[in-house]
């Protein structure tokens, strides 16, 4: 008989253990559970352009490869006008707004207004694009200039190119310093957590030997305005 009380007792005591592991189970479970929610959803991790070689760095760094490449792209982006400058720049401030700072878009508006008002975007198609040898990978050092961990200025030597019709009005080979900034505030519509801030000072005509002169169509006449 004290057989099966003693089989009884540690039968009794093998289901106590067992319910004190699942409870230790679940605890688990929620705690885990619970960083899993918090944890964020959405992670940017800026990887450099050129991945020929290796590249180890902290996710939240971002390389001045990265903030070269995004200030060239939404430029460039902003003064493609592929029909007509007065519908095409103001619909691309529209769409690129998530992309400048608020002071650089109410500038950026003040621009259109002026250039519209003086009759320099009515029919006018534009394209910008940088000048071989002036990119990035010629002078990295000279491209991207870190102000801080979260602000950069970033140099593009570009040819600005407009036509009106079928004629080419303007070439004009231009210095742009911009500033850029880490604004991660809304992943939805800047999932690159940058924008630009405009110009840190007025935009430079430059000069290059005739040998490097970008060669895209006829000659063309120098306009007013980069």
């Amino acid at each position: 008989m004290s057989r099966f009380r003693n089989e009884v007792i540690h039968l009794q005591s093998h289901i106590r253990t067992l319910r004190l592991g699942a409870g230790a189970l679940l605890v688990v479970a929620l705690v885990m559970g619970g960083g899993w929610w918090s944890a964020p959803r959405d992670l940017t991790i800026h990887v450099p352009p050129d991945l020929r070689s290796g590249s180890t760095r902290k996710w939240w760094q971002v390389p001045p490869e990265s903030v070269y490449a995004f200030t060239f792209y939404v430029f460039q982006q902003l003064n493609r006008w592929p029909t007509d400058g007065e519908k095409d720049y103001e619909r691309n401030l529209f769409a690129l707004s998530p992309y400048f700072t608020p002071s650089c878009q109410a500038f950026l508006k003040a621009d259109f207004e002026t250039r519209r008002n003086q009759g320099e975007l009515r029919q006018r198609v534009r394209g910008v694009y940088e000048i071989p040898g002036r990119g990035y990978g010629d002078n990295p050092g000279a491209r991207v200039r870190a102000v801080s961990d979260n602000d950069w200025v970033v140099t593009l030597d570009l040819s600005a190119d407009e036509y009106y019709g079928a004629e080419q009005i303007k070439r004009a080979l231009v210095r742009y310093a911009i500033k850029v900034a880490r604004a991660d505030v809304d992943p939805s519509r800047n999932p690159f957590g940058l924008v630009l801030d405009c110009y840190e000072g007025s935009p430079q005509r430059i000069e290059i030997p005739a040998a490097e002169t970008p060669a895209r169509g006829a000659s063309a006449l120098q306009g007013a305005n980069p």
